[in-house]
Formats: C-alpha cells, structure tokens, sequence
C-alpha cells in the first residue's frame, strides 16, 4: 500500500493509480479491434515461455501480442518503434499481464466461477468493426478479423474467457472501500507540508583534471561510447514534380460529346418550379375564410395569426409534387397558381384548413443544349485533362517499372532534378535548426526513408488527379557515429567531465560525512578547497515543486522523499557533477475536517487501496495456480524482437 500512496503524491491532490502500459494492453485486447501487424513469424527459440497452471504461454502469443501493441502504439505516436516498446520494459509488463489472466481464468474456475458461451458471444458482438449494417456479428467480417490477428476462433474466444474472468475477479477489490477522514486529511497534510533544507551543488568541471588524456585513454573511451556519438540516419531525396502542364495537346470535346453528355443529364438542365411558402392550420373553415379574408385586406398572415394566438409555420422551398404530398394535387394546382406575396385557400388538409401564402418563386429556367455548352466545355475539358495526366503517369510508371531512372524521366519531361539536403526521417534538415525538408515532399517523406537503396525512382500522387511527383533516395547515410577524428574535442572533453564527476562524488561523499557528524554545511564544503556555488538554502512547499511538473529540479524532488535529518546524494545526469541534499525542517500543512477537497482525495486513496488489493489478489492467484518462467526462452524471445538471430 506504500507504493501506492507514493504514486498518489505525483499531483497536487492525488491522481489514481494507474498502470498506462497495461491499460494499453487491457484495451488492445478487450476490445478487439486493433489490426495486426501479422506478428513477426513463428519463435524457434522454444515454444513455450510460461507454464501457467495446466496451461503454457506460447512464444507465437507473445509474438501475436507484441504486434498488435506495437500498432496500438504508431496510432497515438508514428515514431513508436520495437526497440522504444522494449526500452519501456514493455516485453516484462506484457508478459505479467499475460500470465495474470491466464491464472485468473484458473483460478475462477477451481472456484466455481466460469465464463459461459453466452458471455463471450454477447462480449464479441460489441466488436464494431465485425458488425454488419444490421449491427449483428457478420461472419464474413469475423473470418476477416480473425485472419488479420493470425488466430482462430477457438484461440480468440479463449483470451476473450480470460479478459473476462480477469475482468470480474479485479472489480471485486474495489468494492466497499472506504477511507477514513482522519487518514484522508493526514495524507492531504502531507501534501500540503512544507519543507526546509540544502542543496550543495558540486560540479564535474570544478573537480576536471588540467592534464589532458592520453591517446589510449581517448581511444578505449571513444570504443566504449561509440553509441553516445552516433548520428542519426540521413537522406537527401531528388525529385520532379509535375501536372498537366506537361500535358501539351488535349482534344477539345467534340459537340457529339457535349450532346452526349448533355443528354444525360437532361434533369439537371431542366426548368424547375419551386415555392417558398408559409402556412397557418386552423381548427375549422370558418376561422380559415376569417384569416383569408384578412389576409385579403391587407393585413400580414402573421399578424392575423398572432392576433389568434397562432403562429405562421414556414415549409421552406418546395417542388409542386413535394407539396402535394402534404395535401392533394388540386391544393398544390391552386397554391402554385398563385401570384407571389399572395394567399390561397383555405385548404381542408389532415391536420385542418389550411390558408397559405407563396413567398417567393425560387425556380430555374432550364438550360438548352447552347446555353449549357459553355459550362459542358469546360467539365469536359478538365475531364480530358485528368485523364491525359493519368495516363502520362502510367507511361512514366511503366517506364521506371522497366528500369528508367529519375534522370531519364525528367529529362524526358524537359524538367530539372531537384535534390534536398541531407534529411532526418521526421524531415528535418540535418545541422540546421529549425529548418524543413520542402513542404511537397511531406506525403512521400516516410516511404523515401523505407527504401532500401538509393536510384529505386517512385511515382506518387501529391494532389489527386492535379500533381504527381516521381522521387528517389540520392545518398543514405545509416547510422553511426562519427569517425574519432571528427569529434577528437568533444570525446576529450566527455573524458575529463567524467573524471571531473568521479572527484565531483567523492567529494560529495565527504560533505555528507562531515555533515552527519554535526560539522555545519558551509563548512564542510570549503574544507574541499575548491571553487563552488553556495549552498542552496531551500524553502518550499510540496505543492509548488510538483506544480512545475517535468520543469522540477531533481534535488528538490529528492528533498520531498528523504525523512528530517538524513543526508542523500544525487548525481547530475551525463556526468555533471553531484549533489548533496538534506531536510533540516518538516512543517505538515493544515487541513480542516470540512475541508471540500476531502472526498476527491479520499476518493483517489480509495482507488490505489483497490489497486493494490488487485495486485495481492493477483499474487495469490498466481501463486495458487502455480507460474513456472522459461528465463532462456524469454531471453531469445527478446533478442529476436530486437533483431538478434
């Protein structure tokens, strides 16, 4: 429970527990409906992985698992890659989870508890993407679905019986939980507290050697941190683009094809006889002849109506046919001949008498064959153009199919090759801050970084129908540090700092020793007899060291952890030195019983207490069923994931 009430101190009052990475899991799985990359081939390593009770984990459902992750992953972040999942210590939490379930579904069942076809049928059905237009489970669109994860039926109904299980026996720890209040304003005291203390900061540079490292040093260094220098992958892409510019003579359309055309689309050319029109439905015929008459004399519809208590509804813009199926044929006749900004009736419709006014005539003319030519040229043309420009670009693709490269095509086109700087895969130019691969390259950037070699030219559409481009890799340059020559300097600078970080840690060492014993902090530290910055004197609240989030200095953090009295050290990261913190002074915050942030607080306290009981039952369940680890098949299974043979 410690743990949890650690994770609760990561907000200003709280956040609830909780396990993102595996919800990320919990979510790809339960819904189902995340498509499969198509995994990664079957594990020749060793089969199994885990034997869970009386039944194995499979390196091919690890494998399948990994995969449909990783997809979930690209979705939220394009750059999500297999090596970032396993940095992640994605392929442990997946694992636990896997075997978790498994051991649920076990464990239920050795008491009673099971997960019946019905349930698993009703939790499949609620997969949108395998359900029909009538919103019933389609066959076809479950072999569909089924075929894209590489599983069976059986298999898939099976992790389905273990979501479930899992699902139910987890929602029971969460049941009947209730924190006291004096608990809830302890922890709410906590975070509310403020703390004094120091912070003696002791850089590498202040403790680095004068004597430069000798070449050995150099070397065995630059060898051992080859990684720390290697440069990104770079590409320069050349390419042409082009549009029906290139496209010189295009047959006008020929007046059998406007006629064509013209014919048709007859209805479209047609005159039309539309209303705008407004109506008032009154009880009887004689209201109806009343607000006629009215109307009749020069008194508005809405005012006649208003005087009625009634209101005039508008029907907006209407054809003769869609009017007469309000009413009749004979009601629309009469409506339709009547002049505009007078009225007509009444009418005896279903919902009673009707008067109705024509507010305006909104209908067309029509076109006649001549007077729609112009407008016909013109779609006719464009058509023609698109199709000669699809066309040119099938030419060109066929071209390149056969073994033209990037500088016969455009020589061909007349047009020059352009190549870009040498660029990042996320289209940054490389060496210069802040600026862009070309903005016409960005829908073709990411297949540019997929190609396998240089010269291999590609055909792509940059505007449907309007702009094509035809594009290739100029120069590649993998990954991989720099030659030692070329970054001598910076190597012989890493050595010293990291000399200088080593002295920096003994050093610190020393102050921590001479301050336990009683010895005052300034003191201590100019017995170093070395140039530092004073000591930081602190005084903060918990609250406004979490408000700055990631921003938030590391000591300071360290500061919030640490008991009254004790001394810790820290060290900087890459090798800049060391710290030394201490809390001389806890001062708890003052929370009242009314206070009306309480019961979110308790509320949150009450979560972490049900995810921890989550994580006992889990334990117990495991070690009930019994879990058996294959360490060496799990090993290869990473290694193949990260690419090793």
């Amino acid at each position: 429970m410690i743990q949890s009430f650690r994770n609760f101190f990561q907000s200003k009052w709280g956040v609830g527990f909780t396990l993102g990475f595996l919800g990320l899991i919990a979510f790809a799985f339960a819904s189902g409906d995340v498509a499969s990359t198509g995994g990664f081939g079957s594990f020749s390593s060793g089969d199994n992985v885990a034997k869970v009770g009386k039944k194995r984990l499979t390196g091919n459902e690890v494998e399948r698992s990994v995969s449909t992750i990783l997809t979930r992953m690209r979705q939220s972040d394009p750059t999500a890659t297999m090596a970032s999942f396993l940095e992640r210590n994605g392929l442990e939490d997946l694992l636990t989870f896997l075997i978790d379930r498994r051991a649920a579904l076990q464990f239920g069942e050795r008491h009673g508890l099971y997960v019946g076809d019905r349930l698993i049928d009703s939790e499949i059905a609620k997969i949108p993407r395998i359900q029909g237009p009538d919103g019933k489970v389609d066959p076809a669109l479950y072999r569909q679905f089924l075929a894209e994860r590489g599983m069976t039926d059986a298999e898939f109904r099976a992790e389905v019986a273990e979501e479930l299980m899992s699902r139910q026996l987890a929602a029971s720890t969460t049941l009947g939980i209730k924190v006291p209040r004096k608990v809830s304003m302890r922890y709410a005291a906590v975070v509310t507290e403020r703390r004094e203390g120091f912070i003696v900061t002791l850089p590498a540079a202040a403790f680095a050697p004068t004597t430069p490292p000798t070449e050995a040093e150099v070397t065995e260094w630059y060898a051992n941190n080859k990684a720390t220098y290697a440069l990104p992958e770079r590409r320069t892409i050349r390419y042409i683009v082009f549009g029906d510019n290139v496209i010189k003579d295009v047959p006008a359309p020929s007046d059998a094809e406007i006629a064509a055309r013209y014919n048709a689309n007859k209805a479209k050319y047609a005159p039309t006889d539309k209303r705008r029109l407004s109506q008032i439905i009154l009880p009887t015929e004689a209201a109806a002849k009343v607000v006629f008459g009215e109307v009749s004399g020069g008194k508005s519809l809405e005012a006649s109506a208003g005087s009625k208590g009634l209101a005039v509804a508008s029907l907006g813009t209407l054809t003769k046919a869609e009017y007469a199926l309000q009413g009749s044929s004979a009601v629309a006749d009469a409506v339709f001949a009547a002049p505009v900004g007078k009225v007509a009736g009444p009418f005896k419709t279903p919902l009673g008498w009707a008067v109705v006014r024509v507010d305006a005539n909104e209908g067309t003319p029509g076109k006649t064959l001549e007077q729609a030519k112009p407008e016909l040229v013109k779609e006719l043309g464009e058509e023609k153009r698109r199709e000669a420009i699809a066309e040119f670009s099938a030419r060109i693709d066929e071209n390149v199919a056969n073994g033209a490269t990037l500088t016969d095509v455009a020589k061909d086109m007349g047009l020059e090759v352009v190549e870009t700087e040498p660029l990042l895969a996320n289209g940054a130019v490389y060496g210069k801050d802040g600026a862009k691969a070309p903005e016409v390259l960005a829908p073709v950037l990411q297949a540019a970084f997929a190609m396998e070699s240089e010269k291999q030219p590609q055909l792509a559409e940059v505007d449907p129908g309007k702009t094509f481009m035809v594009f290739d890799v100029g120069a590649i340059a993998p990954a991989a540090p720099p030659p030692l020559d070329q970054i001598r300097p910076q190597v012989i600078a890493d050595i010293q700092q990291a000399k200088g970080a080593k002295a920096a840690k003994a050093a610190a060492e020393k102050v921590q020793s001479q301050v336990e014993k009683g010895v005052p902090v300034e003191q201590a530290v100019a017995s170093l007899g070395v140039p530092l910055p004073p000591v930081d004197r602190v005084s903060k609240g918990r609250m406004e060291v979490q408000a700055q989030g990631q921003n938030a200095s590391k000591p300071e953090m360290l500061l919030f952890t640490m008991a009254r009295g004790k001394v810790r050290l820290l060290a900087a990261p890459r090798n800049r030195g060391w710290y030394v913190v201490s809390v001389t002074k806890v001062i708890p915050g003052e929370v009242k019983p009314d206070d009306p942030r309480l019961p979110g607080l308790e509320e949150t306290l009450a979560g972490n207490m049900g995810s921890e009981y989550a994580n006992q039952l889990g334990g117990g369940m495991r070690d009930e069923v019994g879990v058996t680890r294959n360490q060496s098949n799990i090993d290869a299974l990473k290694k193949r994931l990260q690419g090793v043979q």
